[in-house]
């Protein structure tokens, strides 16, 4: 029985590799680059099922170009990436990677906050630069974070192991979110519940953990941003389009808010030239980028992958509707 054709369009850690090429003959886009979307979808022709990353569109255009597709699994947690109705449509499985990277990107989160808040991205800067004259009293000073208020946009997984790691820096965790958490999980982390106004008003840090939906698009825009404490600093690890990039430049620009760190961004890979200023820490999307945690992400995508044509129920799907069709 021939072995189901799959592209991959990155890299895979080996443990994931070895495991999808047992079970399948696996065709792997090895570019360090982004791969050309032409050459995706001409590779696209043959194949079962595609492996692949946030920077695949799996959209109409996609699924034309792949007519045998039975499965598009992403190696993330968000899909934001994938038109899941016209999968469902075309009868394609969609899968992601939930659940594996909600503790690393909870230490990302952290790692973020009090980069901002000591100025560590400014300091690196000086003891790099040869011109660092020894130690003084104002030099670089930033801000505690301990006892601080923090507030947390979307009480998921992720944003309630923000929360937890709160609790020893003895801080006050305050949090929004859509539908209110259950009672247990607020005592679990000490976290009490606002309105979004009241946590913009209230938060020393706001750390951002919504999917990007078509109501969290441009969620933090100017009028948010205006109610901010003046000595508040953003964080997000979230999705780049939570926040409007350039109303965050405008308040930084006018001291509306004290600085921001940032792991994602409205135009991807694109910065906003505003945003290359000292008060704001940049990462290049690095929040589950530890070596366990990516290599968790591929074992599950490919284990997606796997379980559909050993005809499973994949363990991650989105639209778990499609199989109920067929």
């Amino acid at each position: 029985m021939a072995k189901p054709k799959i592209l991959v369009t990155h890299s895979l850690f080996e443990e994931a590799r070895k495991l999808l090429d047992a079970a399948c003959d696996a065709e792997y886009i090895a570019d360090p680059e982004r791969p050309a979307r032409a050459d995706v979808l001409r590779r696209l022709k043959d194949k079962e099922g595609l492996v692949c990353l946030l920077t695949e569109k799996v959209n109409e255009e996609l699924l034309r170009a792949a007519p045998k597709l039975r499965i598009a699994a992403n190696v993330a947690v968000g899909y934001d990436n994938i038109d899941v109705p016209a999968c469902t449509k075309q009868g394609v499985v969609a899968t992601n990677t939930p659940g594996v990277l909600d503790e690393t990107t909870a230490d990302f989160a952290w790692t973020l906050l009090m980069a901002v808040a000591r100025r560590i991205g400014e300091g690196e800067l000086l003891a790099r630069s040869g011109n660092w004259k020894g130690w003084n009293l104002d030099q670089l000073c930033g801000t505690d974070v301990w006892g601080k208020t923090l507030g947390i946009v979307g009480f998921g997984r992720i944003g309630r192991a923000v929360a937890r790691r709160a609790l020893g820096f003895q801080m006050s965790v305050i949090y929004t979110d859509a539908v209110r958490a259950p009672e247990d999980k607020e005592k679990a982390v000490s976290a009490e519940f606002r309105d979004m106004n009241t946590l913009l008003a209230e938060s020393d840090f706001i750390s951002l953990h919504v999917p990007l939906l078509a109501e969290t698009r441009g969620l933090f825009d100017g009028p948010k941003f205006y109610r901010m404490k003046p000595g508040a600093y953003l964080i997000n690890t979230s999705r780049g389009p939570v926040v409007d990039e350039a109303a965050l430049v405008a308040a930084l620009e006018n001291k509306k808010i004290a600085g921001a760190a940032l792991d994602v961004y409205e135009n991807e890979p694109f910065i906003h030239p505003g945003l290359k200023r000292p008060n704001v820490v940049l990462a290049p999307h690095l929040a589950s980028a530890s070596i366990e945690t990516r290599t968790k992400m591929a074992v599950m995508a490919v284990t997606n992958v796997l379980g559909l044509f050993k005809g499973q129920r994949p363990p991650n799907m989105i639209n778990p509707e499609v199989l109920k069709k067929a």
